[in-house]
């Protein structure tokens, strides 16, 4: 069984930087849900052809691939369909993620899914890793990164757990409030930390 840290945090948290260190400097396979969540409504998929049937063919592009941005509009207006497209999708990602960490071949994999506090998915780590920061600065980076309002900001932000709900299952915290050159000498601390814990030597 693959040793599984897995790697949380809020929208413009981090993670995705914190996972590419992870995989620079120490070869760290990385299973990534947003990845597989692509995977499964791709064209030709079951995924895809469950919501295009749902939601109708405007849902649709013109080359047959998912309008993302009309079905989060969609899903972002009622918690009945929301609710309605992760009873389909999820069970194919999770058993996707789980297809994907048996092929892992680090001493340890990092699973990333950023919305595991709120899909409850806490069961398929070893050990929960949060990368942390306060929220006015995910609010300044969603805004930057995506040029949004911070009225816009603010409503994403609400609709994902809380800061303390994800600290209050962390194992391991990162702070990435700091600058990025602090980060990997946290990120070195957790590896040899994991490593330990995996039974591996340095």
């Amino acid at each position: 069984m693959t040793f599984v840290v897995g790697l949380t945090g809020g929208i413009a948290s981090g993670k995705t930087t914190v996972a590419e260190l992870f995989h620079q400097h120490f070869a760290i396979d990385i299973v990534d849900a947003d990845v597989i969540a692509r995977e499964v409504v791709a064209p030709g998929t079951s995924g895809l052809a469950a919501i295009a049937e749902h939601f109708g063919q405007t849902i649709l592009n013109a080359d047959g691939t998912l309008n993302r941005a009309r079905l989060r509009e969609i899903i972002f207006a009622d918690p009945e369909e929301k609710s309605w497209l992760n009873q389909r999708l999820h069970p194919m990602i999770r058993q996707k993620m789980q297809i994907a960490l048996t092929h892992t071949t680090s001493p340890y994999a990092l699973l990333v899914i950023p919305l595991l506090v709120e899909n409850q998915l806490q069961s398929m780590a070893n050990r929960i890793l949060v990368v942390d920061v306060a929220e006015a600065i995910q609010i300044q980076r969603t805004m930057a990164r995506d040029g949004i309002s911070d009225d816009h900001a603010q409503r994403i932000l609400s609709a994902q757990a809380t800061r303390a709900e994800r600290l209050a299952v962390a194992d391991d915290v990162i702070d990435n409030s700091a600058e990025n050159d602090q980060l990997l000498s946290q990120i070195t601390t957790l590896h040899q930390k994991y490593l330990a814990m995996c039974g591996k030597n340095l």
